[in-house]
């Protein structure tokens, strides 16, 4: 069966390479997909160009037939101090305020490059953060940014991540019941469920496929939080592959290796061939 999920890879793992050679690279790999991480010379919200950036990328996925997803986990961008800092749990109005236009200037991009979604997550809460009030600061952030997807026409994912405030399914559950917009999917990080979930991974997806809006792939081992490349952790990838086919996703499924840059051609090609044996055949491009 030829499957018609989109297989791709995030900008995370070529941090060496600028954004439209990656996209180069990563097309004549055989990828349908990128996953776009915004960052320091990769689609900068605040570069005075990007208009211009936004035009050449554009152009580049339409000459290479592929779609993209927009991610927002980019490490200093924000801080160049702290990592991932501020999050929309941050201990300040204004550090929330910050990590929000943030992902309004990311939805902004989304909808310019007709992107899958917008993926993001909550943040780790800090040591004196009362969890009541962190969860109602993302509550309402969600909903701030629900408001603005809707308005540009694109897809919310958001992303459980373990040692995060949402690290696990039933808190994203406990979430989206709370955010209540049609907008508001979730970011599927199958190492991260491999972790944190009790059942096996297609159980996971059965579950999940109506809130599924953006797939990331790695291996993974427990109980350590570590992307590792395929073949070096313990995760049984036929199942995964078979339930996406049994429930007809077409969405992106992104392969995250962002700590194999300094080898990053070689580990997309290595995934690629890996990725494309389990799943029997991607369709030619």
């Amino acid at each position: 069966m030829i499957p018609s999920y989109k297989l791709g890879y995030n900008t995370n793992g070529f941090k060496q390479h600028p954004l439209e050679i990656t996209i180069e690279i990563l097309a004549e790999i055989g990828y349908r997909c990128v996953a776009i991480s915004l960052d320091y010379f990769k689609l900068n919200p605040w570069d005075r160009d990007l208009d211009r950036q936004l035009e050449r990328v554009a152009a580049l996925l339409t000459r290479h037939t592929m779609t993209c997803v927009i991610e927002t986990g980019a490490n200093y961008l924000l801080d160049p101090r702290c990592k991932h800092a501020p999050t929309l749990i941050a201990p300040t109005r204004a550090e929330r305020h910050r990590r929000i236009e943030f992902t309004r200037h990311a939805v902004d991009i989304a909808a310019t490059l007709n992107a899958g979604a917008v993926s993001f997550w909550a943040g780790r809460p800090d040591v004196d953060t009362d969890l009541r009030e962190a969860w109602s600061w993302l509550i309402s952030g969600c909903q701030v940014l629900c408001a603005h997807a809707a308005e540009r026409g694109v897809e919310l994912a958001f992303e459980p991540e373990p040692g995060m405030l949402v690290e696990n399914l039933t808190q994203f559950r406990r979430l989206q019941t709370a955010v209540d917009h049609p907008r508001f999917g979730l970011t599927l990080d199958l190492g991260h469920a491999h972790l944190t979930e009790p059942d096996p991974l297609e159980i996971v997806i059965e579950q999940s496929i109506d809130a599924i809006r953006n797939i990331h792939i790695e291996d993974m081992r427990r109980p350590r939080h570590e992307h590792l490349m395929f073949g070096d952790g313990e995760m049984k990838f036929g199942p995964v592959f078979k339930a996406l086919a049994a429930h007809r996703y077409t969405g992106p499924v992104c392969v995250e290796l962002s700590r194999h840059s300094h080898d990053a051609i070689n580990t997309a090609r290595r995934a690629y061939t890996f990725l494309t044996a389990s799943t029997c055949q991607i369709p030619p491009k």
